[in-house]
């Protein structure tokens, strides 16, 4: 591969023209119009995970009135939407503040590496068999947490045997015709949730294998009261109400399944039976070992799962797989379920920063051992940040809150002539209680443990779990709080904590 050297220099590199590297891009178009930025993108297309998947389904998992930005209300009807229909978002916003001409497609960033004595990042890019290097004051990665290239994918038992087709979500073939055949999905996630009733719809013949349950809640796939108000309420006005009653809706959900678990299962459990035949075995298919909001709830919209199953196109099987055989599952039981098609649904691979390489003068930064201040900046690295969204709430309340953040700890640094601002060191006590970043309870949480940064026993070294404390931390709390600034790259003597 050829490299090229330096190539530019720009105020502000972000890594990803997903939906917070576009959000972020916007951010700064907005609040702080004054930086140069470029958008970098790996793939040949903006949207990231919305342009990724193509798989038969693929929605929102959270309704779109606090999934959309904050400063790009959400006008439709249309609560939970299709991925189709997010990317039209995604793209409609970047035209619209001219973050689309920032994009750079088809360009990944390999690695960065900090200069102090430049107060610089060398951002190292492949682009067509050349590599070239951007540099830049600030880097903000917007890479998600989760490897593209391919989702958890454990070697099944007699694989090699299986006669049929084995499909992988993050790859699904355009040519599978799924009609009079017999799909098994193996997994009991969003994607399989999912996929189930998608595939029904195709006139596939669907069996969702589960080694365990999970929550599904049925959910409106459209806002009521939005349609009724459309046209007799200025749109402004609609989209903050429309906003403020899913936030509060979100709040009170996971605030209730923290503090009064076994009520909000048997509200979940008793809202699936009503939506099941009579005597279905909701005890063994949807009652979880974990409590609601351990893990992510997987959302069916208007119940499209429990009206696959009552109608009877799609079952579902909790049991654990013995192996494959030429024409189907055998399980443990000694069940077999034939499957003309397997889908490996079993859920991702966490990636910190989409697999970019960091080093500060010349020291490789291993990210899984450090500290995260406010859940979006590493202990001891220099201007950088990065987005990750809720865990338990709409990924981008929390994607606006860091951008709000980013933008004005860069207006004050050009403001007050700052020219490098480095979180930490954390306290002692601070840094002995550490704990995942993703507090999660799911599989792909457990199995990334290592690769993300972590958080510490209290703020700013601890990252906010909910929007509202979120709310109270980036944007009401102390914003310097155990950061250090320097003037200028000379050395330590012209550190100026604050």
């Amino acid at each position: 591969m050829q490299d090229q050297g330096v190539q530019e220099s720009v105020d502000v590199v972000v890594v990803g023209a997903g939906l917070s590297g576009i959000g972020a891009a916007c951010h700064l178009r907005r609040e702080s119009p004054d930086e140069s930025v470029v958008v970098l993108e790996a793939r040949d297309s903006l949207g990231g995970t919305w342009d990724l998947f193509r798989y038969p389904g693929v929605r929102s998992d959270s309704d779109m009135y606090t999934f959309a930005y904050d400063f790009a209300p959400w006008r439709s009807a249309r609560s939970i939407a299709d991925g189709a229909d997010i990317l039209a978002y995604l793209d409609r916003t970047a035209r619209a503040y001219g973050v689309d001409r920032q994009v750079r497609l088809g360009h990944r960033v390999v690695g960065a590496e900090w200069s102090s004595a430049d107060a610089r990042w060398r951002v190292t890019v492949a682009h067509d068999q050349t590599r070239s290097t951007i540099v830049c004051r600030f880097l903000w990665l917007c890479t998600g947490y989760y490897r593209y290239d391919g989702g958890y994918a454990p070697e099944l038992p007699g694989q090699h045997a299986f006669g049929g087709r084995l499909v992988d979500p993050q790859h699904w073939p355009v040519d599978l015709d799924v009609a009079g055949r017999d799909v098994v999905v193996l997994g009991s996630g969003a994607t399989a949730v999912t996929l189930v009733p998608a595939l029904a719809a195709r006139g596939a013949r669907v069996t969702m294998l589960q080694r365990s349950p999970s929550y599904v809640a049925a959910v409106p796939r459209e806002d009521g009261l939005v349609r009724r108000l459309s046209g007799r309420v200025p749109p402004g006005a609609l989209a903050r109400v429309s906003r403020s009653r899913h936030l509060v809706a979100q709040l009170v959900t996971v605030t209730a399944s923290r503090h009064r678990p076994a009520l909000v299962r048997r509200l979940l459990l008793r809202a699936a039976t009503r939506r099941l035949p009579p005597g279905y075995d909701v005890g063994t298919h949807f009652s979880p070992r974990y409590d609601p909001w351990d893990q992510r709830l997987c959302v069916s919209p208007d119940g499209d799962l429990f009206a696959a199953i009552a109608a009877g196109r799609a079952e579902v099987v909790t049991g654990s797989v013995e192996t494959l055989t030429p024409t189907g599952v055998r399980l443990a039981s000694g069940t077999e379920l034939p499957a003309d098609v397997l889908v490996r649904a079993t859920g991702l691979e966490l990636l910190a920063f989409g697999g970019v390489t960091l080093a500060v003068d010349g020291h490789p930064v291993t990210v899984g051992g450090r500290l995260a201040y406010r859940g979006s900046m590493l202990e001891g690295v220099p201007n950088l940040a990065f987005t990750l969204g809720y865990a338990r709430a709409s990924w981008t309340l929390r994607a606006d809150l860091v951008a709000h953040w980013v933008t004005r700890l860069l207006r004050r640094m050009r403001r007050d002539g700052l020219a490098v601002v480095t979180p930490g060191p954390a306290p002692h006590d601070v840094a002995a209680e550490r704990r995942p970043l993703l507090d999660l309870t799911a599989g792909y949480a457990r199995r990334g443990r290592g690769r993300l940064p972590e958080q510490g026993s209290r703020g700013p070294w601890r990252s906010p779990s909910d929007h509202l404390r979120g709310t109270a931390a980036f944007r009401w709390g102390r914003q310097t709080e155990g950061l250090r600034f320097t003037r200028e790259p000379v050395g330590p003597e012209r550190e100026d904590a604050r």
